[in-house]
């Protein structure tokens, strides 16, 4: 079992992954080994709080095929959900592995258990820019706190 930490801000709570990085667009990334190529190979998937932001979830394809060279910023795919339809970026630089096998067949896990759910792996070194448990959860309260504000503002409105 992964060591978490309790993350409670508002009516938000999760538990994240100590051992995981984080990226400012509230991606998570879990080293998973090394891949053929003896790079390091980085399996990704959105926070709980992406999640929730999409709502219920509806469609994840992949425009990345297996090999293709990747960077920081590219997109790999899309995901949808009730609430928006998002483009999925790369977090890192190297070769795309593959989109998760699972996601064909249903998105029950990604949307239960997050950090067990991935969206896809590639081989090769995080972005630099990534932030470990303590730092992302500076950025998840600073988040939560600006969208808090707009609603009380009612410049904002879920």
């Amino acid at each position: 079992m992964t060591p978490t930490v309790l993350y409670k801000r508002a009516t938000f709570a999760t538990r994240l992954p100590t051992s995981h990085l984080y990226t400012h667009s509230h991606s998570w990334l879990a080293q998973a080994g090394r891949g053929d190529s003896a790079a390091d190979r980085w399996r990704v998937g959105y926070t709980q709080f992406a999640l929730r932001m999409l709502g219920e979830l509806v469609d994840v394809q992949f425009a990345c095929q297996p090999g293709a060279a990747i960077r920081t910023g590219d997109i790999v795919g899309t995901i949808e959900g009730f609430k928006a339809i998002s483009d999925i970026y790369c977090v890192g630089r190297g070769t795309f592995v593959a989109g998760n096998p699972a996601l064909r067949d249903s998105l029950e896990r990604l949307a239960h258990d997050p950090y067990a759910g991935w969206l896809y792996e590639f081989e090769g070194e995080p972005d630099a820019r990534c932030l470990d448990v303590n730092a992302y959860q500076v950025l998840l309260s600073a988040t939560i706190d600006r969208i808090m504000a707009r609603r009380n503002t009612g410049e904002f409105e879920a």
